[in-house]
């Protein structure tokens, strides 16, 4: 209809630019135009005199209006108005026709033919056809990138992965030595990688290079339960417990009971029943123990298949997990002896994954050394330099005042947790918190409330604690295994025998427990993230008696004070920290390392050598170099190829003036295969965006038929300007019509005929 009315395709006008091929000046155009308009409006006005007031102003403002708009569009005809476009020269130039051959495309939807057939067909019947005898046309195949083809028999719909931003991106460099005026790409737009990139667009664009797209499939789910991602710790402490966070999409199976299950080593860690929501997608949550050994775990987790389910290869996917056997060393400074520091040291003593060197002050003067390496550790008291207090992971501070540490000591405090990443815990006691005087810099600065201007807040008195929502769900909260069972046991906990108000929480900071005291909650343990580490509060220094004041066998007590000093230490960064663009890799290898280095006192260092020692799943091992960003201080980065299916173990090192600064250890995970059975539906927005962003247009199957016609305006190739008639297209003459019909009517509505 558009074409019919307009004479040529919306791309012409899309594209083009309108210009005025009259040989007569403008000006003289304007002038002519306001004569018209003048002599319009005298006309009226005579009329209206004669035949007031039958003729109101508002009338014969209308009908003047009407008049003048005939007579522009007259005089603007006369000025021969046309469309300036740029078209590709025939026979000169290639059309690029792509083909998705991935496993998706494979797919039928339901109906008789698969989506590569619907391909194929279009192809064969209408683009090649009519593109040949105007253009050289090349076919392609895509899958991990693009190959060309002398023909759609080729075409098997059995790759693994579909890779569109590769494609594209080798097209584009093809068009830097070859005219090719546009591409044709007729996929699902299930991609396998992360779309297309800014990069990749960025090229096309400055190629001109228009990529027209057709779609095919569904765009949504059908009777399909798709475990979409799996969020989880690449790291892990030995014994810890994990939490995994499973995206789930669906169609079809609103209200569903389902089962969630974690799998590794032919065993199952976890499972839980959930329902599925009345929404296309939602995140689950399960937990697991880590476990006692240090090594790489593969895991998988799957949801079990429904009946009638059309696809169920998405149901599962799997990750690696690492635990590292280090043992994580938290100094524990005292000052007095009581309970509360026995009882901690003891709930951690076989612990494989946590160290407590403690300091224990016994009188003003002598220090009592616990769980220290060697003699010599911790002999003139807290450390002095960075780089002694640094090699620890994490920090309690008892009931010691502020004014034991020295003006540096404290702001190495505040370092270690800003600077190096480590976590500091508070506790309550007769000389900590407000009472110790930590209500000043940098103390004020990291703790997680602000504490109260005033002392005398340690209070010796029964109190139950009580978790709030959030405490609830967190896993530093977590005594029991079972997260449902963990919750009624902090119900039946026993009073605590003192607490200490830690006032108020700051902005960024979580409640995770709180006490009642007369009829006001208190904040009991409070946490919050600061610099690179993590600070926390718990506000008493009675947690002892949930030792003793239940039956032998309850380990409630150590299983707490195990977890929250997990979160203490466990996440606190080496000196060297290696990550990857992706670490779970799906029929393609290609990923990015990187890592962060610090020198001893946690400084970003420029000047380090740093190399990635990768071993293959087949035991192969490869030497990679970093080089170091120029931009950023510290940072270091390569790129690998993971050629083979399987794990990789990467042993990341660096040295600075030949001394060690530190390792760390990346496990990256190559799949085949398993790509193609997610995300299977069409993929419109990717094949829009790709389309809009090139200058293209995206089509259906049914209106694709217009394509060979709007493909020749291209400014890609070899390529001319042409110029095109509008003064007779249809829609002027329509628009005539209209103006001078309207004028008719209403004058004889309004009996000025």
């Amino acid at each position: 209809m558009f074409e019919f009315l307009f004479k040529y395709p919306l791309s012409v006008f899309e594209k083009g630019t309108i210009v005025l091929a009259g040989s007569w000046p403008r000006w003289l155009l304007v002038l002519l135009l306001v004569v018209a308009v003048a002599g319009v409006a005298a006309g009226i006005w005579r009329i209206r005199e004669k035949l007031r007031p039958s003729l109101r102003y508002r009338r014969a403002f209308i009908i003047g209006t009407l008049q003048a708009l005939t007579l522009a569009t007259l005089l603007l005809l006369l000025w021969k108005p046309a469309i300036s476009v740029t078209t590709l020269k025939p026979q000169q130039n290639i059309i690029a026709v792509v083909v998705d051959d991935s496993r998706s495309m494979g797919l039928n939807d339901g109906s008789s033919t698969t989506r590569e057939q619907q391909a194929v067909k279009l192809v064969n019947d209408t683009l090649t056809r009519e593109l040949a005898g105007r253009f050289q046309v090349r076919l392609y195949k895509l899958d991990a990138g693009v190959d060309r083809i002398g023909n759609t028999q080729s075409l098997q719909a059995q790759a693994a992965s579909t890779q569109i931003d590769r494609g594209m991106k080798e097209l584009a460099a093809e068009a830097g030595t070859l005219p090719i005026g546009g591409v044709i790409l007729l996929s699902d737009g299930a991609d396998n990688q992360s779309g297309v990139e800014l990069e990749t667009l960025n090229e096309l664009k400055r190629r001109r290079l228009p990529v027209h797209t057709v779609g095919f499939g569904k765009t949504q789910l059908t009777n399909d339960i798709e475990v979409d991602d799996v969020d989880i710790p690449t790291k892990s402490l030995p014994g810890s417990l994990v939490e995994a966070r499973v995206k789930i999409r669906q169609a079809g199976y609103s209200g569903k009971h389902v089962k969630l299950i974690l799998t590794g080593s032919g065993s199952t860690y976890a499972e839980r029943d959930i329902a599925l929501a009345d929404a296309p997608e939602q995140t689950e949550t399960i937990e697991f123990n880590a476990g006692k050994s240090a090594g790489v775990k593969t895991l998988e987790v799957r949801v079990e298949p429904q009946p009638g389910e059309t696809n169920i290869q998405n149901n599962k996917l799997k990750r690696v997990l690492a635990i590292d056997g280090t043992k994580q060393r938290i100094l524990y400074v005292e000052g007095e002896p009581r309970w509360e520091y026995k009882f901690l040291r003891r709930a951690i003593d076989d612990d494989p994954a946590l160290q407590v060197v403690s300091m224990l002050r016994t009188t003003q003067n002598k220090i009592y050394r616990q769980g220290i390496a060697n003699p010599n550790d911790l002999e003139d008291g807290f450390p002095t330099k960075p780089e002694d207090l640094f090699e620890y992971q994490g920090l309690i501070l008892g009931s010691v005042e502020s004014a034991f540490f020295t003006g540096p000591q404290q702001q190495m405090i505040k370092d270690f947790v800003d600077r190096r990443g480590g976590g500091a815990l508070f506790l309550a006691g007769r000389w900590a918190l407000s009472d110790g005087g930590y209500n000043i810099a940098p103390f004020s600065d990291l703790l997680p409330v602000n504490l109260p201007q005033r002392k005398d807040e340690f209070r010796r008195d029964f109190v139950a604690a009580e978790l709030t929502p959030a405490g609830k769900t967190s896993l530093v909260c977590r005594i029991e295994d079972d997260a449902g069972k963990s919750v009624r046991h902090w119900e039946i906990l026993p009073y605590l025998a003192n607490y200490q108000d830690p006032g108020t929480p700051k902005p960024g900071a979580l409640v995770l427990a709180n006490v009642d005291s007369g009829g006001k909650k208190l904040p009991l343990l409070i946490t919050q993230n600061y610099g690179r580490g993590r600070s926390g509060v718990f506000a008493t220094a009675g947690s002892w008696r949930w030792k003793m004041q239940q039956p032998v066998g309850d380990t409630s007590q150590e299983m707490f004070w195990r977890q929250l000093l997990r979160w203490v230490a466990g996440a606190t960064p080496s000196r060297v920290v290696a990550s990857a663009s992706n670490t779970h890799l799906e029929d393609d290898g290609k990923v990015h390392l990187h890592a962060g280095v610090r020198d001893t006192t946690y400084l970003p260092t420029g000047n380090a050598e740093v190399t990635a020692h990768v071993v293959a799943p087949d035991g192969a091992a490869e030497d990679i170099s970093l080089k170091p960003d120029p931009l950023k201080q510290g940072e270091y980065s390569a790129d690998f190829d993971a050629t083979k299916s399987g794990s990789y173990v990467a042993e990341f090192s660096a040295t600075e003036n030949n001394k060690p600064l530190g390792k760390d250890i990346l496990t990256l995970q190559r799949q085949d295969g398993v790509a193609e059975n997610f995300h299977r539906e069409q993929n419109a927005d990717l094949l829009k965006k790709l389309s809009n962003e090139t200058g293209g247009r995206y089509y259906t199957p049914s209106d694709a038929a217009n394509l060979p016609r709007e493909i020749a305006y291209s400014e890609a190739g070899i390529s001319s300007r042409e110029m095109k008639d509008l003064w007779d297209m249809p829609a002027v003459f329509l628009l005539l019509l209209i103006f001078k019909s309207s004028e008719w009517l209403l004058r004889r509505k309004w009996g000025v005929v």
